[in-house]
C-alpha cells in the first residue's frame, strides 16, 4: 500500500476515513433501516460536496434513495437504477435536483476536455461529460426522460428543482 510522509510520519491515505468511521459505527443507530425508500424518494443530483440531499430536503438516511453524477444528468445509468427504485426499493417519487454554480454548467464539453487536458495532459475526447449550457431547459428534458421511460413504474411522479448553494433554496422548474 502506498503511504506519504506527513510532518515527518507516514500516515496511510485513507486512515482519516477509517478512524472517523469507528467513531460514526460507535454512535450508529440505522441498523433497523431496509433497503426500500421509506419516503418514496429518490434524488437526482450532482456529486459536488456542497450539496447534502437529505438535509436539504428534510430527510435522513433510509428516507430516499440518492443518484449522484456530474452536472445531475439524467443518463442511461440513472434510468437503470430508477428502474430498481420504482419497482423493488419504494420509490414512487423521483426529484431531478441540480445546483447552481456548478461545473457542468459553467463550460461546453470543448471546455470541460481543455481543462481536464490542461490541468493532467489526458485526452477526454471520447468522453461526453453532459454539459449544460442552459440548466432550466436541460432540467425540463431530463424530467420528460424520466416521464417518458417505459420502464419505469406507472405511478411515478417527477419534479425538477434547482438547488441554490449560496441560499439553500430550492426553486421548482416544471
Amino acid at each position: 500500500m502506498k503511504r506519504f510522509p506527513t510532518e515527518g510520519v507516514l500516515v496511510d491515505k485513507f486512515d482519516d476515513i477509517l478512524e472517523a468511521n469507528k467513531i460514526f459505527s460507535s454512535n450508529f443507530t440505522s441498523e433497523n433501516l431496509t433497503g426500500t425508500a421509506v419516503k418514496g424518494l429518490a434524488i437526482v443530483t450532482c456529486m459536488d460536496s456542497r450539496i447534502d440531499p437529505l438535509k436539504i430536503v428534510g430527510m435522513r438516511a433510509g428516507d430516499a434513495k440518492i443518484l449522484r453524477n456530474a452536472g445531475a444528468r439524467v443518463t442511461e445509468d440513472v434510468l437503470r437504477t430508477l428502474v430498481l427504485a420504482t419497482h423493488l426499493l419504494g420509490v414512487n417519487r423521483v426529484l431531478v435536483m441540480p445546483h447552481t454554480d456548478c461545473r457542468m454548467a459553467s463550460t461546453d464539453e470543448d471546455g470541460i476536455h481543455a481543462a481536464i487536458s490542461n490541468k493532467s495532459g489526458m485526452d477526454t475526447r471520447s468522453l461526453d461529460f453532459h454539459t449544460i449550457s442552459d440548466q432550466p431547459s436541460a432540467l425540463l428534458k431530463d424530467i420528460v426522460k424520466i416521464e417518458s421511460y417505459p420502464f419505469l413504474a406507472n405511478e411515478v411522479r417527477v419534479m425538477g428543482a434547482i438547488y441554490d448553494v449560496k441560499s439553500g433554496l430550492l426553486t421548482a422548474i416544471n
